[in-house]
């Protein structure tokens, strides 16, 4: 029939009108700012550092090894790694950043920054009202900008944060067993070697 795909096409037009009136799923036009869309899991932006505990400046995840600074395809991370170290979430010294800069007028959302950090320190934010009236400052994301709690990561990516959680949490608890068992041993040759001066005159005098 002489037209028919026309036909089809205005149908669907009509129905698709009529729909976004009546149905709560077809309705794809909301009030904002008043009104938001919820955003998904697997949403993404600009990245973010996690912190765990309250401070920020303690609980940084990040340890400055400069490993998405080198990665990160336009270049917009700026890294300075500190002189001191301080403990990580399982305890170990590590250096932190004393700069950490992101230009999210350059970064790209590309995410391999949060690929290859090996200590779940940088990840993707879903915030995207980020509008300015400066380009150029007000778009360098400085290191106290970008620091965010590990209960807001849970938050925006809760499927993620649990299983990043759960990998941490078991490091944490082997080095813990590690660090405890080397602490028996050493308690044990201790006490060994202290005993040893007193059996060795018993030995003479038989």
């Amino acid at each position: 029939m002489l037209g028919e795909g026309i036909i089809k096409g205005m149908a669907e037009t009509a129905r698709n009108f009529v729909g976004s009136y009546v149905t709560k799923e077809r309705m794809i036009t909301v009030e904002y700012p008043e009104a938001r869309i919820p955003q998904h899991q697997a949403a993404r932006n600009f990245p973010f550092l996690v912190f765990d505990g309250k401070d920020p400046e303690l609980g940084l995840r990040c340890v400055a090894c400069q490993i998405c600074e080198k990665e990160c395809p336009p270049q917009c991370i700026y890294i300075v790694k500190s002189k001191d170290k301080k403990p990580d979430h399982i305890g170990k010294p590590q250096f932190y950043p004393a700069v950490f800069d992101i230009d999210t007028s350059v970064c790209m959302s590309c995410q391999i920054c949060v690929e290859v950090c090996p200590f779940e320190a940088i990840k993707m934010d879903t915030e995207y009202e980020l509008s300015t009236t400066d380009r150029f400052d007000q778009l360098l994301m400085r290191k106290a900008d970008l620091a965010k709690s590990n209960e807001y990561y849970q938050q925006i990516h809760p499927t993620e944060a649990s299983e990043v959680d759960a990998r941490l949490n078991a490091e944490k608890a082997k080095a813990e067993a590690k660090a405890k068992a080397e602490a028996e041993a050493k308690a044990k040759a201790a006490a060994l070697k202290a005993a040893a001066p007193q059996a060795a005159p018993l030995a003479g005098k038989t």
